[in-house]
């Protein structure tokens, strides 16, 4: 009797112990898919994910939380946001070089550390899990901003048609198109196009950047843009030229107005220059 009893003692402990390698097994089966761990810092992956991150460099990605200005969403830490008008940067509030042809632009985080090696994960090697990550954040973005990022459709900001060919993808529309799915609007790809290619040289100047993308982008033949609020998606935002160009080739075409969203803000080092 006592041997019985102690048998049916163990019983629960045995299926414990059972249960816990099933619930482990993801887990190991995942070591054999990416052995060699997070793709950042190559720590082992010890929960079962597509995303080939480790939740410490998730985790370290610092997501905007200070005022930002309502144009061009530049964060405004120490800047005096107490009154009750939303806040616009010195360089949105004396625009002479004409502002800003998009409404606003918001991005989730900081262009910093972990989440720079992420989104190059994204750009490079077509991680789509990561693109439907970050889209899960912009939504959350869209949302807590209220009725002023309602929009009726969203476009991806578009490669260059020999760039798109050579990488087979393109890293904006990865994020935009599980973007639109979440947000229940339409996602149009097509609206936009790019028809002259960034310059093949890695890093631009200032005034390249703003010149590389002058006249780069049209709408196709036939696309339907009037009176449209367009959402549009890009990965990074570093100098606001690109979003500009796009925004003022979708106004141009008859669209009502252009919200950005990107994952990412480069943080220029003078906070009054000009983000072109």
């Amino acid at each position: 009797m006592k041997a019985g009893g102690l048998l049916r003692a163990r019983l629960p402990a045995s299926r414990g112990v059972t249960g816990e390698w099933l619930r482990n097994l993801p887990a190991a089966l995942l070591s054999v898919v990416f052995p060699a761990g997070c793709r950042i810092c190559e720590q082992p992956l010890t929960e079962a994910t597509r995303i080939p991150i480790c939740n410490d460099c998730l985790d370290s990605f610092r997501p905007i939380t200070d005022a930002v200005c309502d144009k061009c969403g530049r964060p405004a830490a120490g800047a005096d946001t107490s009154d009750a008008e939303a806040f616009v940067c010195p360089t949105c509030v004396n625009d002479e070089w004409g502002g800003y042809a998009f409404e606003r632009v918001r991005s989730w985080a900081v262009y910093e550390g972990a989440l720079v090696r992420a989104i190059l994960l994204l750009k490079f090697e077509n991680i789509d899990p990561l693109g439907k990550l970050f889209a899960g954040w912009l939504a959350q973005v869209a949302v807590d901003g209220g009725p002023a990022f309602e929009a009726d459709v969203v476009v991806p900001v578009p490669l260059h048609r020999q760039r798109e060919r050579e990488r087979g993808y393109n890293q904006a529309a990865l994020i935009a198109k599980p973007l639109a799915k979440r947000l229940g609007l339409p996602y149009k790809s097509v609206l936009l196009t790019r028809i002259r290619p960034r310059p093949d040289k890695h890093l631009l100047s200032y005034e390249e950047r703003w010149e590389s993308v002058r006249g780069a982008f049209a709408t196709r033949p036939g696309s339907q843009v009037d009176n449209l609020r367009v959402l549009l998606v890009d990965d990074v935002v570093t100098s606001g030229a690109t979003l500009d160009s796009c925004a003022k080739t979708l106004r141009e075409a008859g669209a009502r107005s252009v919200i950005g969203l990107t994952v990412a803000r480069a943080i220029l080092r003078n906070a009054t220059e000009r983000l072109r």
